[in-house]
């Protein structure tokens, strides 16, 4: 059985910020750290005591991590950023609600004493001679400390406190990786027996010593258990502080989910019931066990569910039927064909999702080109006059502020601009369009002709069902927000962001088919109309085309994974140090490369056009880890760690632009190479260099690694591989939140089926149907729980049994 654990994190807003500039605001960026590793930066909001961020991130665990941190930071474009405060949630703070976390939580001052990371190896033995008893610790080594000194280092040392006694191992300077190999004995005194307490503490020349942190244990764990092992350094313990009401507030939402996943076979009458319902004849669609299913699950829960199927059904290679079936029954219960899809139904979650999934190559390679140009010549446009900005022109020319008409001629140019390659790109790309999304939208394309087949639903309705999903769900919130597709690695500045607005309305505007141009608040929009117009014939024929596939259905056959092993999943400019750089100094020993990454390789070359390229295989990669700023004085490196056929490891650096890229790349990789076997438990965060590893002082090349890897720490995102127990483990987990419902509401003594007909408007062989379906539903559930409870059980009598070594 194995494990998963995922965090989702949304950082919503922040107020009542404190100013730490001149002009009297500040310039907030908020990091979100799991324990020692930062995970995900926002962007930074300018001149706001009060900025909304709104970025979400879906972060997977390894299952012992135990705290989560949001630091909110000003950021400084001359020196060093100023920290304005932090929030602190344990993971027994998370897990309290079932729920999650959401609100606002105020801002606490970052005290140096509280800002602990590492762990301390220890192994302690209680001794008895004729002079009484002895304690014996050995202090092995220490490792991922917090960097105390301006180097990025500490300068470390152990503190032993047992009773009245306390004894010091030596310093070990300019590492964060001590190893001291010291024992220290200590004499019982008279009196209570007392626990026994270790502290590191960075040695200073100057001032006071600074705090790393501590760990303790009670005269009963001495006696029965004595220590033995690695621990987790811990801060003083101290009373509950103001949270600093002047420091402001943050807004975050924070949800925990851990599962126990099950070995498939455990799963499979749940997923056979599934593949049921959408292979069924379309006559007993509403009383199937999926349509129980849609039925039980809150909107809230939507998203998460149809990612889920959505991927489970690809598994299996029937993604195609069970869009058909959502769809038969989203059209069935429709009256207006203009509320078609308009809510926020399984059907449209799951179709969207879908189009995530299977279409984010192809959104990249259309939209990409002109989202780039856009967000580099950072064009002032504006059409609405309330939002003008008619004094930006003269700051650039020393001609006068245009009209409001000049204005308007301008950005229309301007816009038109942008947009005629984007529809071009949009219009062109039938070919480059999944085969899979095609037959989705045949099959939808065909759905709502049946079902609305009047003269006068003809001309629009079988068009706007294919185009208010790709276009309204997919290309215009591609466009407004292209760091949530993965377009761009930051978000857009508020002038950026703005003209991206406007793009994006437009497009939507296309995407309706024009069908409400110069309605509603937005006339000031009439100036483009001309333009969309034109471009919704050349969007009528594109959709015809689009659906113009042959096929009707999926093969069926199982899909191991969204894309092919050879597809790119990565790609971009990096800084990449020479494997060995023979005395070259650290600037020049990194050179410019553009790098892909696959499913099955990590290639180099000068450029994307250089014909020649240096591939690494990916199932050669045995680690992917963060490196020490230390190790070349450089920030955002990262190593790729890789074992050739005779066993020797290879180091590979790659430097990043910013932290957000360098968490997109460690996550890329280690998902690419999450199949691999022999990964590396411990690696070496520094670089060996000057005959010695910058991280440990290893005189070694060949010395084990001193810090853990973080394998299991990725973020969550379209790329993710297929795992269909894990997908199945949450339909399981839905189900049971409804299984109550599912009982009173379907489960009623016969005797009430006239009851139900008659509130329902359900023949008797339907509510049959229904109950039938939802007592397979309840017997799944029953087998699935007696499982769990046995792998539980099993877990106990391991933890009963206790290690077997040290």
């Amino acid at each position: 059985m194995a494990k998963s654990s995922s965090l989702n994190v949304r950082v919503v807003e922040g107020r009542a910020l404190p100013a730490k500039d001149v002009s009297g605001s500040s310039d907030p960026y908020c990091l979100v750290k799991v324990d020692d590793e930062v995970v995900a930066r926002t962007a930074t909001v300018w001149r706001s005591l009060g900025p909304f961020w709104g970025e979400e991130y879906t972060v997977h665990l390894p299952l012992d991590f135990h705290q989560l941190a949001f630091y909110v930071l000003d950021e400084d474009t001359v020196g060093h950023d100023d920290i304005i405060g932090k929030i602190s949630l344990s993971r027994e703070a998370i897990t309290a609600d079932p729920r999650g976390i959401d609100s606002w939580i105020n801002l606490s001052r970052v005290d140096p004493d509280a800002e602990v990371q590492g762990e301390i190896c220890l192994s302690v033995q209680m001794l008895e001679d004729g002079r009484g008893r002895c304690l014996r610790c050995h202090v092995l080594q220490a490792r991922d400390l917090a960097p105390r000194d301006i180097s990025g280092t500490s300068d470390p040392f152990a503190r032993v406190f047992w009773g009245s006694q306390s004894l010091e191992t030596s310093t070990i300077k300019k590492t964060r990786f001590p190893h001291w190999d010291e024992v220290l004995e200590l004499r019982e005194m008279p009196g209570a027996p007392s626990p026994l307490r270790v502290e590191l503490w960075d040695w200073d020349m100057v001032g006071k010593n600074d705090f790393l942190g501590m760990v303790e244990f009670s005269p009963k764990t001495l006696q029965q258990k004595p220590p033995n092992g690695w621990f987790r350094l811990l801060p003083f313990p101290r009373a509950e502080e103001d949270s600093g009401r002047n420091l402001g507030a943050l807004r975050v939402k924070v949800r925990l989910i851990e599962d126990r996943v099950l070995p498939s076979q455990c799963y499979q009458p749940l997923v056979e019931l599934l593949m049921e319902s959408v292979l069924g004849p379309a006559e007993e669609d509403t009383a199937s066990p999926l349509a129980l299913l849609e039925e039980l699950t809150l909107g809230d829960c939507r998203q998460d569910l149809a990612t889920k199927l959505v991927k489970l059904f690809l598994g299996r290679g029937l993604a195609g039927p069970f869009l058909d079936y959502l769809t038969r029954r989203e059209v069935a219960r429709t009256m207006d064909p203009n509320t078609l899809f308009r809510s926020n139904s399984l059907a449209s979650k799951s179709m969207e999702q879908f189009m995530k999934l299977v279409g984010m190559p192809y959104l990249h390679e259309v939209l990409k080109p002109m989202i780039s140009r856009v967000f580099e010549e950072k064009k002032y446009m504006e059409l609405d006059p309330c939002k003008m900005d008619l004094g930006r022109t003269r700051r650039i020319s020393f001609k006068g502020a245009p009209s409001e008409e000049q204005m308007r001629e301008t950005s229309l140019g301007l816009l038109t601009g942008y947009l005629g390659p984007i529809v071009d790109a949009i219009v062109g790309s039938v070919g480059r369009c999944p085969p899979a999304m095609r037959l989705a939208f045949k099959q939808l394309h065909r759905r709502v002709k049946e079902r609305f087949p009047e003269p006068e639903h003809q001309q629009d309705v079988k068009y706007l069902a294919i185009s208010g999903f790709l276009f309204l769900r997919f290309f215009a919130p591609a466009i407004l927000t292209p760091k949530l597709f993965d377009l761009r690695d930051q978000h857009a500045d508020p002038q950026t962001s703005r003209s991206l607005l406007l793009l994006a309305k437009a497009v939507q505007s296309i995407g309706n088919l024009g069908q409400q141009l110069g309605q509603g608040k937005e006339l000031w929009m009439a100036p483009l109309h001309p333009f969309l117009l034109q471009s919704i014939s050349r969007v009528r024929d594109f959709l015809d085309r689009l659906v113009d596939v042959d096929g009707d259905e999926e093969a069926g056959v199982p899909a191991r994974a969204l894309f092919p092993p050879s597809a790119i999943v990565r790609e971009g400019y990096l800084l990449k140090r020479k494997e060995e750089p023979a005395g070259l100094a650290t600037r020049f020993a990194f050179k410019k490369r553009y790098v892909w990454l696959s499913g099955e390789t990590l290639s180099f070359s000068k450029s994307p056009e250089w014909q020649t390229r240096h591939s690494i295989p990916v199932s050669h990669i045995r680690a992917v880890e963060r490196v020490d700023e230390g190790a070349f004085q450089l920030p955002h490196v990262m190593q790729v760690v890789t074992q050739d056929g005779a066993g020797a490891l290879h180091t590979t650096y790659l430097q990043c632009k910013n932290v957000n890229e360098l968490n997109q790349w460690l996550s890329a990789l280690r998902k690419a190479s999450a199949p691999n076997p022999d990964k590396l438990a411990a690696c070496h965060p520094g670089a060996f260099r000057s005959a010695r590893w910058t991280c440990c002082l290893q005189a070694e090349r060949s010395a084990a690694g001193c810090s853990r890897t973080h394998s299991a720490v990725t973020l969550g995102d379209w790329s993710d591989p297929l795992d269909p127990d894990a997908e199945a483990q949450t339909v399981y987990r839905q189900l049971l939140l409804g299984r109550d419902q599912l009982r009173l509401k379907l489960l009623e003594d016969s005797n009430m089926d006239t009851a139900l007909e008659a509130d329902t408007g359900a023949c008797p062989e339907v509510l049959a149907r229904e109950r039938a379906a939802a007592a397979r539903l309840l017997e799944v559930l029953a087998d699935l729980d007696r499982a769990h409870e046995e792998f539980q059980q099993q877990e106990r009598g391991k933890a009963a049994l206790g290690p077997l070594g040290p």
